[in-house]
Parts: structure tokens; C-alpha cells; sequence
């Protein structure tokens, strides 16, 4: 693997702003090796960026975190996706179930505080899984909220020592119509939940349909949340 400087990291953004996706994915493997991972919650743009791995030929793995309660769709198209690309999507679980969680936190700590249950069932699984990459592959987009809005193609992210992991969102400036468009055009499988209103699907009590507006507008409803906090508390540069 090759050693990076972190003070370079805004002279490297400019160089990889001017490569396709699928030679920033390339960059990513010549220089992390299998130090790279595809993190992917099956959202369209993660399907579009495990599909130029694949068809370029590049073996970065791919992980997603499964929180145990994600939705039954989700979890049968991550079975489709496997089988669609030939490829193996590790999952990476919390330290609790979610029948432990609540015997420590008391029942439906979602309702009571999203935050906690967010920090518990996915921050904290990434933090692990950090320990093991060099270069985290994230799925952001820049038309995805405001808060995602001025989100860098190539940053610097914190394991939970607060050493650091290098972060890279391959199609940071693709819009919404640019991704489903790919999809459509490579057939490659959805969640049948966006033909129902979802437009970005998360944990099933987390989650509704939308009409329109903002991306996550549908997330942790009823509350001031946007984010579930892997890509705010591991946020470095």
C-alpha cells in the first residue's frame, strides 16, 4: 500500500476530480489494495459503485452494516446483489442484539432516542470495521440534503482511536436522475421500496415514504435528524 500525506489530501482531491468514477475506484485499489472497502447500505448509488468495481475488475471488498432491523427488502436484495455480481457482502453486526439492547436501554430505544440506537447499532459497528480498512468507499452525494451539500469527494475520516481512515465518495457530484440512470441502464436490481415512495431507506422503524423534497427527508421522522452519525462522528477533515 502506498503511504499518502494527509496535508496533500486537497492537491489529491483535484487530481481525482478529474478521473471518472470508475478510475477514482481504480486509484482506490492501486493504492489501498485490500486495505479498500465498498461500505453499501443498498442505496442506488452503492449498487452503481459495486458495479464498477465489478466490472472493472477491481476486487474491493464490500461490507454493510446490519443493524438488525433493517427491512426485509433490503436485506433480500442485498442476497439478489450477491448473486447478481458474483461477489460476497460481508455483514458487519452490533456488539447487542436487538432483544439485548433493549434488556440494557429499555424497548424501542428509536422512539425514545434515535441518536443512542444509531450510535449503538451503526456507529459503532463502522468504528470496528474501521480498524480494518485504510480507505472507506462511501456512496454520498452532494444533491442527497443541505447537510451533504459541501460533502468532499476525498476526506479524511476517525476510527475510534482517532487515527486516521481515508475516505472516498466516487460519485459525490452525480445527481439523483444520474445514478437511477445507471441503474436502468446496467438493469441492475433495487429496492422495490423506492417504487413505493422510499427515497432513501434505512433501519424499517426509521424510515417512511416521501413525496418529493429532500432525499432523507423520510429518516428518523418526527425528529431534528438527518444523519444516523457514521458520516458525522467519524468526520476528521
Amino acid at each position: 500500500m502506498a503511504e499518502l500525506d494527509p496535508s496533500q489530501i486537497f492537491a489529491l482531491e483535484e487530481k481525482l476530480a478529474l478521473f471518472t468514477p470508475a478510475d477514482r475506484l481504480r486509484w482506490a485499489y492501486e493504492t489501498f489494495g485490500n486495505r479498500a472497502g465498498i461500505g453499501t447500505s443498498f442505496q442506488p448509488a452503492g449498487i452503481v459503485i459495486m458495479h464498477l468495481a465489478k466490472t472493472s475488475q477491481l476486487p474491493i471488498p464490500a461490507f454493510t452494516l446490519n443493524t438488525g432491523l433493517l427491512f426485509p427488502e433490503t436485506l433480500e436484495l442485498k442476497k439478489k446483489l450477491e448473486e447478481f455480481l458474483g461477489i460476497k457482502i460481508e455483514e458487519v453486526h452490533p456488539a447487542q442484539t436487538v432483544e439485548q439492547q433493549a434488556a440494557s436501554h429499555g424497548p424501542e430505544l428509536w422512539k425514545r432516542d434515535p441518536e443512542k440506537c444509531c450510535e449503538l447499532r451503526k456507529v459503532d459497528s463502522l468504528g470496528k470495521k474501521l480498524f480494518e480498512l485504510d480507505l472507506w468507499i462511501t456512496g454520498m452525494r452532494r444533491d442527497q440534503s443541505a447537510e451533504r451539500a459541501s460533502t468532499p469527494l476525498l476526506s479524511l475520516a476517525a476510527r475510534p482511536d482517532h487515527s486516521d481512515v481515508w475516505k472516498l465518495n466516487p460519485l459525490v457530484e452525480w445527481s439523483r436522475d444520474q445514478v437511477w440512470q445507471y441503474l436502468k441502464d446496467h438493469h441492475l436490481p433495487y429496492n422495490p421500496l423506492h417504487d413505493r415512495g422510499y427515497r432513501s431507506i434505512g433501519c424499517w422503524p426509521c424510515t417512511q415514504p416521501t413525496q418529493g423534497g429532500d432525499e432523507r427527508g423520510g429518516r428518523w421522522p418526527g425528529f431534528e435528524k438527518k444523519e444516523c452519525g457514521i458520516h458525522t462522528k467519524n468526520r476528521k477533515i
